[in-house]
């Protein structure tokens, strides 16, 4: 009877869900269009940085501005930059905090979230509501700048490395991932004799480089970005971060102590100084995220799954 009752009628058809159903040739056009105009949208406002920044000055006085059409190439605004000085020192400053703050912020998030994803690690809910704690109650801006000077970290790069040196919705992503692992590898671990730090480092970690490298990015996009602390901390010229750097271009149109080779000289347009930092400023980033991009959605899902 039960059977009987289950049996579709003959000549009909069981319908799925709408979304679990095939395209249509017009659904499919439609996401390729607009897939399209998304890809068109990012990578045109870099073809125009780009080739702003490699026009002479008559090309930019004739396109009136920012140019899309290249007429030559003119790399007198690179050359202008890097003569200065300014940019370079700053392009090594920020390469030596995001490489320095990348490690140590990787290594104290995957300890935290390592035992807070342990129930009988010592101080488990009171540690872990500690860590949640910045979610509801952002930390004031005067506590941390009196607490950055008056550590001596004022004009160091560890004025910049230290105060972001974790992210709670990092350590709650890594700590979900920990979570997902099934305890019985853990447990077996434990019973061939091995340590925490062992268990760690030769069960855990190979099986979360999705997560580590997603997170990872997450932290160097940060860290190589600073400009806010480095508004706050640093005075010195000298001690200028990249971002720091661009700043000031955008502002004056030139770095702060700019050489005296392009004095005398005629200078290529401010235009074209001011796409060529802001070019060198993204280039790192886009030149590490395709090798990072193929665990990017994988991570985040997966991380994301408890927590």
């Amino acid at each position: 009877m039960t059977a009987t009752f289950l049996r579709k009628p003959p000549g009909t058809r069981l319908r799925r869900p709408a979304w679990e159903e095939p395209p249509t040739p017009l659904g499919q056009g439609a996401k390729a269009v607009l897939l399209g105009l998304l890809v068109l949208s990012v990578l045109f406002p870099l073809w125009v940085i780009l080739v702003t920044s490699l026009s002479s000055r008559e090309t930019i006085a004739e396109a009136g501005g920012l140019v899309v059409v290249p007429k030559g190439i003119d790399t007198s605004a690179y050359a202008t930059i890097f003569a200065g000085g300014a940019v370079t020192r700053a392009l090594w400053i920020s390469t030596l905090v995001t490489v320095i703050g990348t490690v140590l912020a990787l290594t104290i998030t995957v300890l935290a979230a390592y035992g807070l994803s342990r129930p009988g690690s010592l101080g488990y809910r009171w540690l872990l509501a500690y860590f949640l704690l910045p979610f509801l109650i952002y930390p004031p801006l005067v506590p941390k700048y009196l607490v950055v000077t008056g550590l001596g970290l004022k004009d160091t790069i560890w004025a910049l490395i230290l105060p972001p040196a974790i992210s709670v919705f990092n350590l709650v992503v890594v700590r979900g991932f920990f979570q997902g692992i099934p305890s019985e590898l853990v447990d077996s671990a434990r019973i061939d004799g091995a340590s925490d730090f062992r268990t760690l480092t030769q069960i855990v970690l190979p099986l979360a480089r999705a997560v580590i490298a997603v997170v990872g990015l997450f932290y160097a996009v940060s860290y190589w970005n600073v400009w806010f602390d480095a508004l706050l901390f640093i005075d010195r010229n000298d001690m200028y971060p990249i971002q720091r750097v661009l700043q000031s271009y955008l502002l004056a149109g030139q770095a702060p102590n700019t050489s005296g080779a392009a004095i005398g000289a005629t200078m290529p347009p401010t235009e074209a100084i001011k796409m060529a930092v802001v070019v060198l400023t993204v280039a790192p980033i886009v030149a590490v995220y395709p090798f990072i991009q193929r665990h990017f959605v994988k991570g985040v899902l997966i991380g994301a799954i408890k927590g």
